[in-house]
């Protein structure tokens, strides 16, 4: 029963996650779809893109809330799963922003998405993915960069915690965040060609970013 409670949350969480609030928020303020502005996800980053800091901002937190509402939600209806309910409801989130059933199975590439849900497991693997992810943005300037840091960082955290027995979820934890960092790492595959190539758009906020790149 409990890996079938398990499944359905991952489902659930799917649908919650394909609520596309990038191309909502941007259709809203701007009139414009988001997919064909930029690098075409609907990602804060691409947000920020399609109509200024305020619609990012914004897609940015609703996409980190999402993740975080499910995974709580999960939590505290389904305590007894041993953690699994929460890791497959965390992993389809993300499925939902990156392939979102509402938008043809377009979608992000997950980094908000992602720290929303490794805080809602824990505070102490999503809180650094969270200050890494920013530094990447805001002091590098690459939100693929952002996004792969943070995935990573949850990941490694959650391994660790399982291996030196940190906390009580043990590796049901560390496989969401492995699955989620490559979840990531799929939808970049494109940005990782351009950061190969030297091409890949910095993000500056002081200055809307024109033309393809970032996530």
């Amino acid at each position: 029963m409990g890996a079938i409670i398990s499944i359905l949350c991952g489902v659930a969480g799917y649908l919650l996650g394909s609520v596309p609030f990038g191309f909502l928020i941007v259709k809203i303020v701007k009139g414009v779809d988001i997919r064909t502005v930029g690098s075409g996800r609907t990602g804060g980053t691409n947000a920020y893109r399609a109509a200024g800091v305020g619609a990012g901002v914004a897609t940015a937190l609703l996409d980190l809330g999402k993740g975080a509402l499910a995974v709580t939600l999960a939590r505290w209806i389904f305590p007894q799963t041993e953690g699994w309910a929460e890791a497959l409801t965390g992993i389809g989130v993300i499925l939902g922003h990156n392939y979102s059933c509402f938008l043809g199975f377009k979608g992000g590439a997950g980094g908000a998405t992602a720290v929303g849900t490794g805080m809602a497991l824990w505070w102490a693997a999503g809180t650094p993915a969270l200050l890494l992810g920013c530094v990447m943005l805001f002091g590098v300037g690459y939100a693929s960069l952002a996004t792969m840091v943070a995935g990573l960082s949850v990941a490694v955290v959650f391994t660790l915690a399982a291996i030196f027995g940190w906390e009580h979820f043990g590796w049901s934890y560390a496989a969401y965040g492995w699955v989620v960092f490559l979840l990531c790492v799929i939808a970049l595959r494109p940005n990782l060609e351009r950061l190969r190539k030297g091409t890949e758009k910095k993000v500056n906020i002081l200055k809307r970013p024109q033309g393809q790149g970032g996530a």
